[in-house]
C-alpha cells in the first residue's frame, strides 16, 4: 500500500490578498438595494479607483513556478470526442452536452469510502468560488475569485504557473465569482468580471490577447461582465453576459479564438420585427436585462447552441415592461454558426420574482409525450422546476415535479410596497440556482441542486430607465426582504437543501436527498453509479445514483460551492473540488449566523488510498 501524503500548497502574494478583500471592481463600497444586501448598487458618476485593483495590476501578470512540459494543445476533434477520453476533464461540461458524466469506474459503491485527500492546494485568494476545474494531460487549469488563473499538477498538486489579471471597473451584481475557463488550440481563455476576454498560453500563463473593450460590447460596457466559464467550438470562444440587474440588454456572442475579434452576438431581448418582439412594449426591450450565467451545451450534429436566459429588467417591477418579455427566463437554442435564432421556451412569461433561468443547459435524449426517444435539453430553474424541450423544436416535453417546497402564494404577483407584502417560497434565492446539474445516461436522471428558501415580496413602480442619467434608484422595482430565515415564522419555512434525481422520461422525482442548509455548487456522475456533489456545512460527499443513500463525505473546512469532477491521470481516478464559499443571496448572512467560515481558498484532489502516488 502506497503511503497517502497530504501536499498542502499556497501561492498568495500581496497584491492577491488586497485583491480577494475588494468589495467590488473598481468602486469604493458601494451603496445597497433594499432586499439585496450583498449586491452592490452601480454608483453615479465617475468611478472610484479601488487601490486592491490597482495593487494586483503592479503584480507580474505571469509566474512561472514549474515549466509544463506535457502536451496541453486541445483540438476541436479532441474536443468533439470528449466522451471517449477516459482521462481528460476537456470542458465545463465534460462534454459539450454539459452532462457531467464520466466513465470512469475505479472509485466505486464498494471503495468510495476510503476516498482521501492527496493534495489540498490553497490559492492564496479567499472569497466566493464556484468554478468548475479543467484537466488536460495531467494539468489542472482553474479560475479563482477575482479572475485570477492558477495551473497545477492534477494528481500532486504542484503549482504550475498563476496569473493576475488587470481587470477594467464594471457593475457587478453578486459578487468576485469566476465559474472556470476554457482550454483549447493551446490556450486558456478567461471571461473576465469586466466583460473583457483573455487568452493566456496553456503552457506557461503568458497573455497572448485580451479582447478590445470598445469593439466588442455594446454601449454602456460597465452594465456587463461576465461571470461563467467560456464555451470553445470551432474555432470560436462564446461567451454570455451577466448584468440584468442593471438597465442593460443581455447577449450571448463568439470571439475568434486566434485573435479575440468579435463574430457575431445574439441578443436576449427580442427587439421590434424579431421573433417574440412582440413580448414587449416600446423600447423597453433596449434595456430589458436577460444575463446568461452559466456555459452553453453545444449539440455539433444538428448546429445549436443552448443556454438559460435570465430575469428581465426592471427586476420586480413589470409595468414599464408590459408583455411575456421575451426570451428572459427561457431555454434558448441558437445556430451555432451565425448566432440566429432557432427557437426558445419560455419558462416564467413576464417575470416579477426574479425567477431566472440561471444553471447550464444539458442535451440528452429523452421520450417525448407519445414514448419515442428525441434529441432533449433539460435545465431547472428558481421555480423549483426541471423544465425538458425537444432540442430541435424547443417544444416543452414536459415539465417536472417541483424538487423544492412551493407555497400555496407560489407565482402571486407582489403588491405594492403601500398596501403590505407578501411571503412566497420558493423565493429568488431558492430552487435551483447557477449550479450545474448532472445526467447520468445509466438512469436517466437529472441530479439537481436544491434551495427551499421564503422572501417578503412588495414592489414600487419605478420610473423607465433614461439613459445618460443616475441609475441608482432605476434598478430595482421592489424589494424581496426576510430572505433566509432560519426558523419557521408566519408563512414562511425554514432554510434547508435537496439533491434529487429526476427522472427525464417522466417528470418524477426518483429520489430526493435532504439537508439542513441550501444546496449549491454543482454534480457529476459517474458509470460507477455515483454522484458526487458538495454541501455549504464543507462537506464533499458521495451518493449512489441510483438509491440516493450517501456513502462517503469529507469535510474541507469551508463552504463547497464549487462543482466537483473527476477524471484519471496515469491509470488513477481523482476528485478535484474547490470549497471557497459564496458571496451573494446572502449565503454570508447564514454561514455568519451559524458561526461557520464564511469563505475559503482551496482546492482540494482525491484518491484511493491504494491508487494514490502509482
Amino acid at each position: 500500500m502506497t503511503h497517502l501524503g497530504i501536499a498542502r500548497i499556497t501561492v498568495c502574494a500581496a497584491a492577491l490578498a488586497l485583491f480577494c478583500t475588494a468589495p467590488s471592481l473598481g468602486q469604493a463600497p458601494p451603496p445597497q438595494l433594499p432586499g439585496h444586501e450583498d449586491q452592490p448598487a452601480p454608483a453615479a458618476g465617475t468611478p472610484v479607483p479601488n487601490p486592491a485593483i490597482a495593487a494586483a495590476a503592479g503584480a507580474p501578470p505571469t509566474v512561472v513556478t514549474t515549466p509544463i512540459t506535457a502536451n496541453v494543445t486541445v483540438t476541436d476533434k479532441q474536443l468533439l470526442n470528449a466522451d471517449k477520453n477516459m482521462d481528460d476533464w476537456l470542458l465545463h461540461g465534460r462534454t459539450y452536452d454539459n452532462q457531467r458524466f464520466s466513465p470512469l469506474t475505479q472509485i466505486n459503491k464498494a471503495n468510495v469510502k476510503h476516498l482521501l485527500p492527496v493534495a489540498i492546494i490553497q490559492t492564496g485568494i479567499a472569497n466566493s468560488f464556484e468554478a468548475t476545474p479543467l484537466v488536460v494531460n495531467g494539468i489542472l487549469y482553474i479560475a479563482t475569485p477575482g479572475d485570477h488563473v492558477q495551473a497545477y499538477d492534477a494528481a500532486t498538486g504542484r503549482p504550475m504557473w498563476t496569473y493576475t489579471p488587470n481587470v477594467r471597473f464594471s457593475n457587478l451584481c453578486c459578487g468576485l465569482q469566476s465559474r472556470g475557463v476554457a482550454v483549447a488550440y493551446g490556450k486558456v481563455y478567461l471571461a473576465q468580471l469586466d466583460a473583457t476576454v483573455v487568452a493566456l498560453d496553456a503552457r506557461t500563463g503568458k497573455e497572448l490577447w485580451k479582447s478590445d473593450y470598445a469593439q466588442t460590447l455594446p454601449p454602456d460596457p460597465v452594465f456587463y461582465s461576465y461571470t461563467m466559464a467560456p464555451q470553445v467550438y470551432d474555432g470560436m470562444v462564446v461567451v454570455g453576459s451577466a448584468g440584468a440587474e442593471y438597465p442593460s440588454r443581455g447577449f450571448m456572442q463568439a470571439y475568434d479564438a486566434e485573435t479575440g475579434k468579435l463574430i457575431w452576438r445574439f441578443r436576449t431581448t427580442a427587439a421590434p420585427g424579431e421573433p417574440g418582439g412582440d413580448t414587449w412594449t416600446g423600447d423597453a426591450y433596449e434595456h430589458g436585462g436577460g444575463s446568461i450565467w452559466s456555459t452553453p451545451a453545444v449539440d455539433p450534429k444538428n448546429g445549436i447552441i443552448g443556454f438559460a436566459v435570465g430575469n428581465p429588467n426592471p427586476d420586480i417591477d413589470g409595468h414599464a415592461r408590459p408583455g411575456d418579455n421575451a426570451y428572459t427566463d427561457s431555454i434558448v437554442g441558437i445556430d451555432a454558426k451565425t448566432g440566429k435564432l432557432k427557437w426558445w421556451n419560455q419558462q416564467v412569461p413576464h417575470d416579477v420574482w426574479d425567477y431566472d433561468s440561471a444553471a447550464p443547459v444539458i442535451f440528452m435524449d429523452a421520450k417525448d409525450k407519445n414514448g419515442k426517444i428525441v434529441p432533449a435539453a433539460a435545465e431547472a430553474n428558481k421555480q423549483g422546476n426541471v423544465y425538458i424541450v425537444n432540442r430541435l423544436t424547443g417544444e416543452r416535453l414536459r415539465k417536472s415535479d417541483p424538487f423544492v417546497l412551493q407555497s400555496a402564494t407560489f407565482m402571486t404577483p407582489p403588491p405594492p410596497e403601500a398596501t403590505g407584502r407578501i411571503a412566497i417560497y420558493p423565493s429568488s434565492n431558492g430552487g435551483s440556482q447557477w449550479s450545474p446539474a448532472a445526467f447520468s445516461p445509466r438512469t436517466h436522471d437529472f441530479y439537481v441542486m436544491g434551495v427551499n428558501e421564503a422572501s417578503y415580496y412588495s414592489f414600487r413602480e419605478l420610473t423607465p430607465y433614461k439613459p445618460g442619467t443616475p441609475v441608482l434608484g432605476q434598478v430595482m422595482g421592489g424589494g424581496r426582504g426576510g430572505g433566509f430565515m432560519m426558523n419557521q415564522e408566519d408563512n414562511t419555512i425554514p432554510l434547508s437543501g435537496t439533491l434529487s434525481a429526476v427522472n427525464v422520461d417522466t417528470g418524477k422525482i426518483d429520489w430526493q436527498h435532504k439537508t439542513e442548509l441550501p444546496m449549491v455548487g454543482g454534480v457529476v456522475a459517474t458509470a460507477s453509479d455515483l454522484v458526487f456533489t458538495g454541501e455549504l456545512d464543507g462537506n464533499l460527499d458521495a451518493f449512489d445514483a441510483k438509491t440516493g443513500k450517501k456513502l462517503w463525505a469529507f469535510n474541507l473546512g469551508a463552504p463547497v460551492g464549487a462543482p466537483p469532477i473527476t477524471y484519471r491521470v496515469k491509470g488513477v481516478q481523482y476528485v478535484a473540488v474547490a470549497a471557497g464559499g459564496l458571496s451573494a443571496n446572502g449565503w454570508p448572512r447564514v454561514m455568519i449566523k451559524l458561526g461557520r467560515p464564511v469563505y475559503g481558498d482551496v482546492v482540494a484532489i482525491f484518491a484511493l488510498p491504494d491508487k494514490a502516488g502509482k
